[in-house]
């Protein structure tokens, strides 16, 4: 443990199966000492489990994505240090751990979470994929979960990367945008897990939602890359 004071940042839409284990799990952890989910949204009691837990809750009445409840949670960060947190890792949200020490070292200014392989077969890696070449291209560096949204960084960091890209090109902009600004980036191996999903339509459907947002993202930022250039 070190002394570092960090706050905990969770987006959630429809997590009451996870929510629970996962802030519980944040709990733990010594240098968390606040603790803010996000309702995004949700149809289901999130909110109101969150807010049960003794936990600071705002909510968001329409679903608009991850980066705008990002760029709202982030008015109500009190710590130096801030933990981006999906509220799907449950017990494995332990491993944030691992990320708070590349940060408070002063080695790096942002630390992201690898995950390890997934458990079961989702679609057939196009998004990750397509994260990966346009951050290698663009940037002329690779990274291992260019799509990872568990990250920690400064306060300061933070607000100096609002507003966040929308949708699912949060994370790809986050990374670019940091670049940009000459941050230093280190990614570190964790085990940790969320809910995956499958080979259904609605998987499917994700995906591709999720690859029309992260090209949009790369094509914006590649414009200020291009021209910083």
């Amino acid at each position: 443990m070190t002394n570092a004071r960090v706050t905990a940042l969770i987006p959630a839409y429809n997590e009451e199966k996870n929510i629970v284990l996962t802030i519980k799990t944040l709990q733990t952890i010594g240098e968390i000492k606040q603790i803010v989910v996000i309702d995004d949204g949700s149809t289901d009691q999130t909110g109101l489990i969150s807010k049960e837990m003794g936990i600071e809750v705002i909510r968001i009445c329409e679903n608009k994505g991850k980066g705008n409840a990002l760029n709202i949670g982030a008015s109500y960060v009190k710590e130096a240090l801030v933990a981006l947190v999906d509220a799907d890792l449950k017990e494995t949200a332990i491993e944030v751990q691992k990320l708070i020490y590349p940060v408070v070292s002063g080695s790096y200014d942002m630390a992201i979470a690898i995950f390890p392989p997934a458990s079961k077969k989702g679609g057939v890696g196009l998004v990750k994929n397509a994260a990966f070449w346009g951050l290698k291209i663009l940037t002329k560096q690779e990274f291992k979960a260019p799509l990872s949204g568990q990250r920690v960084m400064s306060k300061e960091v933070l607000q100096s990367l609002l507003p966040l890209a929308s949708g699912f090109g949060v994370e790809v902009g986050m990374t670019m945008d940091a670049l940009i600004k000459g941050y230093k980036i280190l990614e570190v191996s964790t085990n940790m897990g969320h809910a995956e999903t499958g080979r259904d339509w609605a998987g499917f459907l994700h995906r591709g939602v999720q690859l029309k947002d992260v090209f949009l993202t790369l094509s914006k930022k590649g414009w200020r890359i291009w021209a910083l250039s």
